[in-house]
């Protein structure tokens, strides 16, 4: 009981440190990214705050189902102990949470204007990409429908008096800043959010699909802790359990894709239903793996007995 206790405590703590940073980095990206489009629509700091919090909530499911599995590992916990505790952790938590984002969403927010980024004569291109269209705004962003003058690669300058008489080829570009982020992270950042939409979709769909799919989900990520145990260094073990755990992450993306879906239902036909396929393929794999990881513990240890 005392094993459990910290196993619970380890976890809970995990998932709401790693929960509350990636909210706050996320949130932190959402108005930045509001900021910088021109004309701003009115996301409140409110919406801003859910739409970060749900985006954080798969990654603090995954960070802290992983953080767990090493200490469980580290503290020789006993395995069927562990996977009982994240299970129902995991799954509460998540639930617990969706739901209060949910009553929070039902909150009056008001909303908030920003201080412009820019004076007159702003220049909006994107320097990413070669002969980009820029577009001069002659009284800034503070009047982002007004007069601007238009350069387009290979034509005369044209001025604008304003938005009426913009055509539907030219559109505002984001305030340039600078973006560096290599790309592994940001498909990472792509699956996750892919990942926070559809727990958002099962959890909008009811409890049972919800305790369905996220179930299997942790399921099978929790039969990855003998990943943990490959070898004497714990730092070296975590390492390869986030790859792992990465590649599930991507794998889940693949599975729910919509060229996957047509696969499934063409191989099940009528005899299963459709939502049930991923799960079922995440419970087949969780569970060879943690017969696996039961045979290989008998093994050794009857081989220590003979010895």
């Amino acid at each position: 009981m005392k094993n459990l206790a910290r196993l619970a405590l380890f976890f809970s703590l995990s998932f709401a440190a790693i929960l509350l940073a990636a909210a706050g980095f996320r949130f932190l990206a959402l108005r930045l990214d509001w900021v910088r489009t021109l004309p701003q629509g009115q996301q409140t700091v409110l919406s801003s705050l859910i739409d970060a919090a749900r985006w954080a909530l798969s990654l603090a499911m995954y960070g802290s189902l992983l953080l767990t599995l090493s200490y469980a590992a580290r503290k020789r916990c006993f395995f069927l102990i562990t996977i009982i505790c994240v299970l129902a952790l995991s799954l509460g938590l998540s639930y617990a949470v969706l739901t209060g984002l949910d009553h929070w969403e039902l909150v009056p927010a008001a909303a908030n204007k920003p201080m412009p980024i820019g004076e007159s004569g702003l220049i909006l291109s994107n320097a990413l990409q070669r002969n980009e269209t820029a577009i001069v705004l002659l009284r800034g962003p503070s009047e982002p429908r007004g007069p601007r003058v238009t350069a387009i690669p290979g034509r005369p300058l044209t001025f604008q008096e304003g938005a009426a008489t913009i055509t539907t080829e030219v559109t505002l570009p984001p305030i340039p800043f600078g973006n560096t982020t290599p790309w592994f992270l940001r498909s990472l950042a792509i699956d996750i959010r892919l990942c926070a939409a559809r727990m958002q979709r099962h959890f909008g769909e009811g409890l049972i699909p919800f305790l369905i799919y996220t179930g299997a989900l942790i399921f099978f990520l929790s039969s990855l802790g003998f990943i943990q145990k490959l070898s004497a260094w714990p730092l070296a073990n975590l390492f390869l359990g986030c790859l792992a755990f990465r590649g599930v992450l991507a794998l889940e993306t693949f599975f729910n894709s919509p060229e996957m879906q047509d696969v499934f239902e063409s191989f099940l036909g009528d005899r299963l239903p459709l939502p049930l396929a991923v799960p079922l393929i995440f419970c087949g794999f969780g569970l060879l793996v943690h017969v696996y990881s039961i045979l290989a513990y008998a093994v050794r240890k009857r081989s220590d007995y003979e010895d």
